[in-house]
């Protein structure tokens, strides 16, 4: 399926905002960032109101759309919670899930392996979306499902870049391969554990990753 224009634009975007180009507090504004992109100010708006709905950029009325970084305190903080969150889910659905959905989650990790051959790392997290989605229906409770997928949108884009540092798109993988093992054995606990540490891992690598593309002054 071809992509938005205004999510390759937002995608972008969080690549400059993460290397330092654009810096917290710096004003987005829609007609340089269409000349940059080349396109019609509809898909940069749209891509702000993107950033802006997963917290990397606040729109303040009568002034503009403006980059916001949560601090590294923050940021961990959500980083926690999602791990909690996603615990509890892989717990309940581990007596819950259905062999029907046992299998999509086999089918959407095919595709995962297929994404980490190929060293697509935006592709692998589309397909990791969909994977940590089933999981959260799975649980079998609609208000912790909801709960994931609001946090999940506020921490996509620190999610889909931690991908990018070496060796990280493999160890996922095995990752996701743990929890759909501890899913099938009923085993919630290690379902929980597991998946545990899969999200918390990834507010450590998003920190690795910015430290290199961020080096400290001298």
């Amino acid at each position: 399926m071809e992509r938005k224009r205004s999510d390759i634009i937002a995608d972008q975007l969080e690549g400059l905002i993460f290397d330092g180009t654009f810096g917290d507090g710096d004003r987005l504004d829609e007609v340089q960032l269409s000349e940059r992109f080349g396109t019609s100010r509809t898909p940069v708006r749209e891509a702000l109101l993107r950033l802006a709905q997963s917290g990397l950029a606040e729109h303040l009325p009568r002034r503009g759309v403006f980059v916001r970084q949560p601090g590294p305190i923050e940021l961990m903080e959500m980083f926690e919670v999602m791990a909690e969150l996603e615990a509890v889910s892989a717990r309940f659905a581990a007596t819950r899930i259905t062999e029907d959905a046992l299998q999509r989650l086999k089918q959407t990790n095919a595709r995962c392996q297929a994404a980490v051959k190929a060293q697509d790392a935006d592709g692998y997290y589309r397909e990791n979306e969909s994977f940590h989605a089933i999981l959260y229906q799975q649980s079998g409770n609609s208000f912790l499902e909801q709960e994931c997928l609001r946090l999940q949108k506020r921490l996509q884009p620190f999610r889909r870049t931690q991908l990018r540092l070496r060796g990280r798109l493999a160890q996922s993988m095995a990752e996701h391969e743990d929890i759909v093992r501890a899913l099938e054995a009923g085993d919630g606990t290690k379902a929980a554990d597991t998946i545990r540490g899969h999200v918390a891992v990834q507010g450590e690598k998003f920190h690795h990753l910015m430290a290199s593309l961020r080096p400290a002054a001298e």
